[in-house]
């Protein structure tokens, strides 16, 4: 099977620094580099672009691609046709010509004189030059997919000069992807075929599971030349890039937003760690029943992708376990932990199709609970106040109830709250003592314990420097108090920096999280690492943004 290759994309300022970087991207184990050259030419009588073009195709240290890409598709460049194909035809016809260059569709297709000139400068069967330059024929759409797009794709297969095809458009939703796939497996072509924007990530990490020809990856964050692209770095150490065929088994986390997830790095280090042939992806998917709904179907509906499981998270715990419970195209197993707590955060996915959902949000919340008060029973009548009425309180109320303690809820909507402890309370052997109280008369309840199970705090959200209690409600917890936060970006939110300045003691949520981790793994994979490993790695994980970070 060939290989497929990793491109790093260079935006060109100045040829010294375009050609330093092409060394770096060689050096951290990229196969090519495409050289877009439309900020520095400009068109008709620029010779120092030209010169700068010519010298970077001649001195690249790697295979390269030249791109002048016309602003109508994305690009910079805003001069006429003739002079762009001009330097192609430079370029190709050099002595030290670039391995591809890259032309659009539609301006192969403007006119026969534009196409004539194209081809005067690539290799193709009619070619009587000895040229090696190959033609990408590309089409791009930044904004959604392209209409006609089965129509042009079957433009480009009919052009013979063209030695790669390359389509890329903006994802809609995760299920664009897949439409690109199968334009992979019916490839006629060498074909790159991705999806910009963050729901087409899995457009470029699953390239070689469908035999894409090559996928971008930048050398950092801020020089990326498309919506989407991850670096080499992510490419390579996180998504084991290398590591993807055919057979790779995949795993996911669903949830909006999902770009703030450490399950990529945790899942990923751990499939490394005990070599299982699968990679987990971040996969966005909008709040609301029907986008979960639509997009969940269509990854088990697709035999290809080898789709074994996922994590969901916010907003998507409830809907996990409605679709479990309608969705007759398959068979379901709904574990008690699941259908307890109203929501589910795993999902397993067996060779047969057959499905299987449970929540591990559960032991994540009253394992590191039981650790911090002593051992199984130390929770029974402790009082503990649980903050939300989402699928982490779901998971922390079923949990509580079956440990015994004394629960105390508090929601912005009340009404939320009491319909999420009647649903729940109704199945328990006996009827709890759970006392719901507005958010406001939080300060005065006597718990000894605050759990954290909204989304306030989250890195990268409005509500990212947000805070869940007041300043009162700490300062009323005894000396011995804890606050547990179970949102885990970042490791010391709001919330736990206000409880530790008073002395409380603070569980994170990177510790809830490792233990439902764990969990997940190990209905995934069935053996799998000790909780000791899963917090190395979890805390690894945020190693280089959070230094001095640790489980506490």
């Amino acid at each position: 099977m060939t290989r497929t290759l990793i491109c790093v994309p260079i935006m060109v300022e100045e040829a010294h620094a375009a050609l330093d970087d092409a060394a770096l991207a060689k050096s951290l184990g990229a196969d090519l580099v495409e050289f877009r050259i439309d900020r520095i030419f400009h068109g008709e009588g620029d010779d120092d672009g030209r010169a700068t073009a010519l010298r970077l195709a001649a001195e690249a240290p790697l295979p390269c691609i030249i791109t002048c890409r016309s602003a109508h598709e994305g690009g910079e460049y805003e001069g006429d046709d003739a002079s762009r194909i001009a330097l192609y035809e430079a370029l190709g016809t050099a002595e030290h010509p670039p391995a591809y260059l890259d032309i659009e569709l539609s301006t192969l297709t403007r006119s026969a004189n534009l196409r004539q000139k194209v081809r005067l400068a690539v290799d193709h069967p009619s070619q009587p030059k000895n040229l090696s330059t190959r033609l990408i024929l590309s089409l791009h759409d930044f904004d959604a997919r392209p209409k006609g797009l089965l129509q042009s794709l079957e433009r480009m297969r009919e052009e013979s000069a063209a030695k790669v095809l390359k389509i890329a458009y903006r994802a809609r939703s995760v299920r664009d992807n897949l439409e690109l796939f199968e334009l992979l497996r019916h490839r006629t072509h060498p074909t790159i075929a991705l999806a910009m924007g963050e729901a087409g990530l899995m457009s470029r990490i699953l390239a070689p599971k469908f035999g894409g020809f090559l996928t971008f990856a930048s050398l950092r964050e801020q020089t990326a030349t498309a919506p989407g692209q991850p670096t080499i770095t992510e490419l390579l150490t996180t998504y084991r890039f290398r590591s993807i065929t055919p057979t790779t088994n995949l795993y996911a986390v669903l949830g909006w937003p999902v770009a703030h997830s450490i399950g990529p790095r945790v899942h990923n280090a751990v499939f490394d760690e005990i070599a299982h042939d699968a990679v987990y992806l971040p996969l966005p998917v909008p709040e609301g029943w029907e986008s979960f709904k639509a997009t969940t179907l269509a990854l088990l509906d697709d035999p290809h992708l080898h789709f074994r499981g996922a994590s969901i998270t916010i907003p998507h715990k409830e809907h996990l376990l409605r679709l479990a419970s309608e969705d007759t195209s398959r068979a379901w197993t709904i574990e008690d932990s699941a259908r307890l707590a109203g929501a589910a955060n795993t999902l397993l996915v067996q060779p047969d199709g057959a499905c299987r959902i449970t929540n591990t949000d559960i032991v994540g919340i009253t394992a590191p609970l039981e650790h911090a008060f002593g051992g199984s029973d130390a929770l029974k009548n402790l009082p503990i106040g649980i903050i939300g009425a989402g699928g982490a309180a779901r998971a922390a109320l079923t949990g509580l109830i079956r440990a015994g303690a004394d629960i105390t809820i508090t929601n912005r909507n009340r009404a939320r709250a009491e319909a999420m402890v009647e649903s729940i309370a109704q199945h328990a052997p006996t009827r709890p003592r759970i006392n719901i109280v507005d958010l406001d008369d939080a300060s005065r309840c006597p718990v000894r314990v605050w759990i954290n199970c909204t989304p306030l705090g989250l890195a990268g959200t409005e509500h990212a420097e947000a805070s869940p209690l007041s300043d009162a409600a700490l300062d009323n917890m005894p000396a011995d108090g804890l606050v547990f936060d179970t949102v885990y970006n970042p490791p010391e939110t709001p919330l736990l920096k206000n409880a530790r300045k008073r002395s409380l003691r603070t569980i994170s949520g990177l510790t809830m999280f490792a233990h439902q981790a764990r969990a997940q793994s190990s209905l995934w994979l069935g053996d799998t690492p000790d909780l000791t490993t899963f917090e190395r790695i979890t805390n690894d994980s945020f190693a280089s943004d959070h230094a001095g970070d640790r489980i506490q």
